[in-house]
């Protein structure tokens, strides 16, 4: 086992290599899943706050995701959103995703995807975010740039908000604060700036970082929604911060994202401005 105070730069490249072969691997194969009983009957139940959907494909996809890694890395710590921690002395976390986008992939709507992150020694070095349904493979490796099925992609080069094309998302149980999530949606709308909500946090920041989207917010998500788009937009050249302006933490709730060039006008809407026309 490797010792918990080296660094990435100590990491052999062939390590690094299996590494995202492995990665690759359980991301393919959960997706294959979720193909499978896309079109199939299956169990659904709620946790917590209405409409906060988990099926037994999560769980499926969650299994072998686990039997992946534990088959290759057995000492390996694991974040994983419907099984909680296995928690190891390991400089090694996977933080999973099995279903992004739970309650589309429950309702039949192919914008849901699997997502998974690979943290080293506290930074997220690796992510995939896969959506099998329209074959998109997202994947980035720090310091090598992010990919969509194997071709290098970029943010968008839009320079003002109001011309922009922003995505969101809301939580399921509402954060009842000034400014939350309905004031910002409003504010953006009534100024023409076209919002989407997708209903995957994991796309809409591959999105931003293929161009599609200039930029996105949400007030709360936890590590596995961002954990592989967050590292996948900055391969991208964009930028990702906290809500009040900070470098990102995917172990805090909120995140805005962007090419970039929007993100001051964007977190300052976020933060109670208006939209500068």
């Amino acid at each position: 086992m490797i010792d918990i105070a080296l660094n990435i730069n100590a990491i052999s490249f062939r390590y690094l290599r299996m590494l995202k072969h492995v990665l690759m691997n359980a991301a393919q194969e959960a997706a294959a899943i979720m193909k499978e009983y896309f079109v199939k009957t299956f169990t659904i139940s709620n946790k917590e706050g209405i409409n906060n959907l988990v099926t037994e494909v999560d769980h499926k996809c969650e299994d072998i995701i686990f039997d992946i890694i534990k088959k290759n890395y057995p000492e390996h710590h694991i974040l994983s959103e419907e099984s909680g921690e296995i928690i190891q002395d390991s400089i090694y976390k996977w933080i999973i995703d099995p279903i992004d986008g739970t309650v589309n992939f429950a309702n039949r709507i192919p914008i849901c995807c699997v997502s998974i992150g690979v943290e080293i020694s506290g930074k997220m070095e690796m992510g995939v975010v896969y959506n099998p349904f329209i074959n998109e493979f997202f994947f980035a490796q720090r310091g090598y740039g992010a990919t969509l099925n194997d071709q290098r992609i970029q943010v968008s080069k839009t320079t003002e908000l109001v011309k922009s094309c922003i995505a969101t998302g809301f939580p399921y149980t509402y954060l009842d604060m000034p400014n939350g999530p309905l004031e910002v949606f409003s504010k953006l709308i009534r100024r023409g700036v076209p919002v989407r909500r997708l209903g995957s946090a994991a796309i809409d920041m591959c999105y931003v970082a293929a161009g599609r989207f200039d930029g996105f917010y949400e007030h709360k998500l936890n590590a596995w929604d961002s954990a592989a788009g967050f590292l996948i937009i900055e391969e991208a050249g964009g930028k990702v911060t906290d809500l009040k302006g900070d470098p990102y933490d995917p172990y805090k709730p909120g995140v805005i994202a962007s090419n970039g060039f929007i993100h001051d006008e964007l977190l300052a809407v976020v933060q109670g401005g208006e939209v500068r026309l």
